[in-house]
């Protein structure tokens, strides 16, 4: 199983990619899967993306959560808090 996953703003910028594409074998995998083996990429991954911090995750383009199953070729993305003004 192949997810694309999108950063944004400060993720972007910590991560200096824009996207990264992770893949499983079988199925059944989890967002928080993909953030699991995200951190495991190195210190600034696992800093951003730590379980203390604050960023937003959606799937096709709809909010979720980190409980929501994953299917062939579903995008992540991945963003700060959005503060308005």
């Amino acid at each position: 199983m192949k997810i694309k996953v999108l950063f944004f703003a400060k993720l972007r910028e910590a991560f200096q990619t824009n996207q990264v594409e992770v893949t499983f074998i079988g199925s059944d995998n989890k967002v928080s899967d993909v953030l699991i083996a995200l951190r495991k990429k190195g210190e600034a991954w696992a800093d951003e993306l730590d379980e203390n911090k604050s960023f937003r995750i959606a799937v096709n383009q709809e909010m979720v959560t980190e409980d929501v199953t994953l299917s062939e070729a579903d995008e992540i993305a991945l963003f700060p808090p959005v503060t308005g003004g």
